[in-house]
């Protein structure tokens, strides 16, 4: 994991700020926004790239237009929580294109699962024979997403 750096000064929060909104921005672009030579800024990109601040890049995709308009979350609870069947778990899980988060949580569930699904149907298949059979499975609870109200990547700066 990588620790939180506090040396990001308010011109470096302004570049992550702009490209959080437009990843797609051009240098010349983003230095004229945030009032630096093209030249510093795309030094202090290299910097943030370097450093781990900056992941990546990448497109937003439109989920129903690709076949994935039915978001769920699924609770996992495990029949035993040790070493090895979390690790059977998440290897399994990584496998699973449909999921696009897991995250191991502390509360009444092991893990929290975030999948999308063409629909219902696909769903019920995509229970059957991905989360079910994961190592360690003993029980699940599904919810179905409405209406996505905020569905955001971008952190407060």
């Amino acid at each position: 994991m990588s620790e939180e750096i506090d040396d990001l000064d308010r011109l470096d929060r302004k570049i992550l700020a702009v490209l959080q909104d437009d990843g797609r921005i051009t240098v010349s672009d983003l230095a004229e926004r945030i009032g630096l030579s093209a030249t510093a800024t795309a030094e202090r990109m290299r910097r943030l790239i370097r450093d781990r601040t900056i992941l990546g890049f990448r497109a937003e995709l439109d989920p129903v237009r690709l076949g994935r308009g039915l978001l769920v979350f699924v609770e996992v609870l495990l029949d035993r929580t040790s070493p090895d069947v979390f690790e059977a778990f998440a290897r399994q899980v990584k496998r699973a294109g449909e999921v696009l988060e897991c995250h191991l949580v502390a509360g009444g569930f092991d893990y929290l699962i975030k999948a999308r699904v063409r629909d219902m149907t696909a769903y019920r298949r995509f229970l059957a024979e991905v989360i079910l059979p994961l190592p360690g499975v003993r029980e699940t609870r599904t919810y179905a997403v409405m209406e996505e109200i905020k569905a955001t990547q971008a952190l407060p700066l």
